[in-house]
């Protein structure tokens, strides 16, 4: 049904962008660091909805758009390799800031965290970027059901992006501690994670494939 060859490109494009800092990983470090894990958790969940909502979308019907529409996939594509190079060039700069740089954020309540953590997620262009522009490219339309193949790659990139957030969520405090007092590790971290993006970017921008024919 879904070739390993797309599960595994899947895994790695899923876990390059979710290890770059984004609106995500910001939210969810600064709640966890000065609310503590279970905000960080609870944030997670709203993050997490929020991908099942784009996944939904994105199989339900934005494959068909695209795919009648070639120039708005094309369009798409490139106002990704641009925003990712856009973060590329923010994490590298000089002064760029680490995700795990401390910050001061007020309290709120379980239900404001999950409902923040969703609307970070609907609105984070990195996430439509991903399921508009990057999963549909490893789908094989010869390989069985797009819609299928479209919810089981997605599935896997929620796994990925769940798994290594809640990893940060719990560890984000501990980082954040180790880093504050290891400048040169915050260097390296923002160093890794803007060539990650930088490479995403060239490799979206030239990219020639179309989108996945829904069937």
């Amino acid at each position: 049904m879904v070739e390993p060859s797309g599960v595994l490109g899947v895994f790695v494009i899923a876990l390059g962008m979710v290890l770059t800092p984004g609106p995500n990983m910001l939210y969810l470090v600064s709640r966890s660091i000065t609310q503590g894990r279970r905000a960080g958790v609870i944030s997670l969940g709203g993050v997490a909805v929020g991908f099942l909502v784009y996944l939904t979308a994105a199989n339900l019907g934005l494959s068909v758009i695209f795919y009648a529409v070639p120039q708005l996939y094309v369009a798409v594509k490139l106002a990704g390799a641009c925003y990712l190079g856009w973060l590329a060039w923010s994490a590298l700069k000089p002064g760029g800031i680490s995700v795990f740089a401390p910050k001061d954020v007020p309290p709120d309540s379980p239900r404001r965290l999950f409902t923040m953590g969703l609307v970070t997620n609907l609105l984070n262009p990195k996430i439509a970027i991903m399921y508009l522009s990057l999963i549909p490219q490893f789908i094989d339309p010869q390989a069985g059901p797009v819609l299928v193949q479209g919810l089981l790659l997605g599935s896997v990139q929620i796994v990925v992006a769940v798994t290594v957030n809640l990893s940060i969520v719990l560890a984000a405090g501990t980082i954040a501690v180790f880093l504050a007092r290891r400048p040169g590790w915050l260097r390296i971290q923002r160093y890794v994670m803007g060539t990650v993006l930088g490479g995403l970017a060239v490799s979206l921008a030239v990219d020639t494939s179309g989108p996945a024919k829904a069937h």
